[in-house]
């Protein structure tokens, strides 16, 4: 391996050719016609432009991809997390195309990768699983669904059968709701995967949402770097993760663990994957799923192991063994993840666009940021709205919970709509501090959230002004003053402007 292409954007790009760079590995990002200015493509040796904006025509689009990859001699791809990074298809296209495929083999990823085909092993080698029902035939499942529902009993889950992330997924409480659902997922299911294959799946209420991290070598040796829990969500997408799990115990853990490497056994995993549970309030355990990609939530994992994930994905991808064995992993201390996103918390979550004017990641000991900004970013409608992730580490969960505190206070990010202070205040609610989370924590305790300090007047005039003085030159290269100045023999302040508002111009 000596050229790596990225097919993905955004800070999993950033992250994966840093890891590449300090394995001296050359790199190649890929980009959209909105990113053509993204941070990754400038740190990456070379980037190569894909398309048009929306993903079905630049990172969905596989075709170009290989082409891409074909063109500037890249020997290798690693698929990030998304797109098309549990696509049984591409990674086999990108076999037959002599690259390097820096994920689990195309048989491994079509069996775990397809939430039903994974129960169905799942239930073969005792691992528990959620009551479901699923097929490939979509007119058939459509046909059955409501039957099937009934069999099941309300409350169900529509997911999608390929992907996670909460993508495709859709929660019915009744008969009449499981349509419009299974219409909206399918077409969710097919923007984020390309495929609109669904099943349906009991609800299971108030569970934890507990993984584990686990991989897998071409020698036939595997290891789990054991749990997080992610149960803070939002429409069924994790914002806040943290490891260990205060509900996991040791006789708990050995159990969960024990499973996740049963199944990864099963389909001769290899690379990094993750398996997901929910944890029921009496303590039983059932599998979920399988993601067979890196997690958007690997680094707090790094963080309490001490071992690099991409670049173990990168040595398997060699063919070389695990650096480690099982007895040499420990977790040491806690670490949490909060998920910074471009959205409004107020309004439903409802994603949000903007330029970026400001941007300030504080650095501090036990701290972590992985982003792919920079000022002046335009953050678009047309993907995901992850904006960054913050990690926070401490000896024990009070102080990685303080530090993470500070760096939500002290990161800054003006121009688009974020939820920093929603994740703050889950921070410091007293329900969190006492591990009371699982996920339903969001609506139970902030469905009704608004933010509780809005911007004082004064301040806002003390922006303008300064937004004034600073447009006319006078901040450039002096503290803020009350000095005026004089344009065309007109005295120019606040209320002088010559700009005149218009609809996406000047302010």
């Amino acid at each position: 391996m000596q050229k790596l292409l990225i097919a993905n954007r955004g800070e999993i790009a950033v992250r994966i050719i840093r890891a590449a760079r300090e394995l001296e590995l050359r790199t190649v990002a890929i980009y959209s016609d909105a990113d053509r200015t993204a941070l990754y493509t400038r740190l990456a040796d070379e980037a190569y432009a894909l398309g048009p904006s929306e993903p079905a025509q630049s990172y969905l689009n596989s075709a170009r991809i290989l082409e891409i990859a074909h063109a500037c001699q890249a020997d290798a791809v690693h698929p990030g997390y998304g797109f098309l990074s549990e696509n049984a298809a591409f990674a086999a296209d990108c076999g037959n195309a002599g690259l390097t495929f820096v994920g689990p083999t195309p048989e491994a990823m079509r069996q775990m990768g397809s939430k039903s085909q994974a129960k169905e092993i799942a239930a073969r080698v005792g691992v528990p699983h959620i009551p479901s029902y699923h097929t490939h035939d979509a007119e058939h499942f459509s046909r059955q669904a409501p039957q099937e529902a009934e069999r099941l009993g309300y409350p169900i889950l529509v997911k999608a059968a390929a992907g996670g992330g909460g993508k495709g997924m859709r929660l019915v409480q009744t008969t009449e709701e499981l349509l419009p659902a299974i219409e909206a997922a399918a077409r969710e299911a097919q923007q984020a995967f390309g495929d609109a294959t669904l099943m349906l799946e009991k609800y299971i209420a108030n569970p934890r949402h507990i993984e584990v991290q686990v991989l897998g070598d071409h020698h036939g040796n595997r290891v789990h770097l054991f749990e997080r829990e992610c149960s803070i969500q939002r429409r069924h997408q994790k914002i806040i993760e943290e490891t260990p799990s205060v509900a996991v115990d040791p006789d708990l853990r050995d159990a969960i663990t024990a499973a996740a490497l049963r199944l990864a056994a099963a389909v001769d995993y290899t690379g990094a994957g993750t398996v997901e549970f929910l944890l029921a309030p009496d303590g039983s355990f059932y599998f979920l799923e399988m993601n067979t990609r890196l997690q958007v939530e690997h680094p707090i994992t790094e963080m309490v192991t001490g071992i690099d994930l991409v670049h173990q994905q990168l040595r398997i991808a060699q063919g070389k063994p695990l650096a480690v064995r099982q007895e040499q992993i420990r977790q040491r201390g806690h670490a949490i993840e909060c998920r910074v996103y471009a959205e409004d918390p107020a309004q439903n979550f409802l994603p949000a666009t903007g330029r970026i004017a400001v941007l300030y990641e504080p650095h501090a000991p036990g701290c972590r940021i992985d982003s792919g900004l920079t000022v002046y970013d335009e953050v678009t409608p047309y993907y995901d709205p992850l904006l960054s992730k913050l990690i926070s580490y401490g000896i024990n969960r009070h102080d990685a919970i303080l530090r993470m505190r500070t760096l939500l206070r002290d990161y800054a990010i003006l121009g688009v709509t974020t939820n920093r202070q929603f994740l703050l205040d889950i921070l410091d609610s007293a329900a969190f501090a006492h591990g009371e989370t699982d996920t339903g924590f969001v609506a139970r305790y902030l469905e009704s959230w608004q933010p509780i300090a809005p911007i004082s007047p004064e301040i806002l005039a003390l922006a303008g002004l300064g937004e004034t003085l600073q447009r006319r030159g006078h901040l450039a290269n002096a503290p803020l003053s009350p000095a005026r100045a004089t344009t065309y023999g007109r005295e120019e302040t606040p209320w002088h402007r010559y700009d005149g508002w218009r609809l996406g111009g000047h302010r």
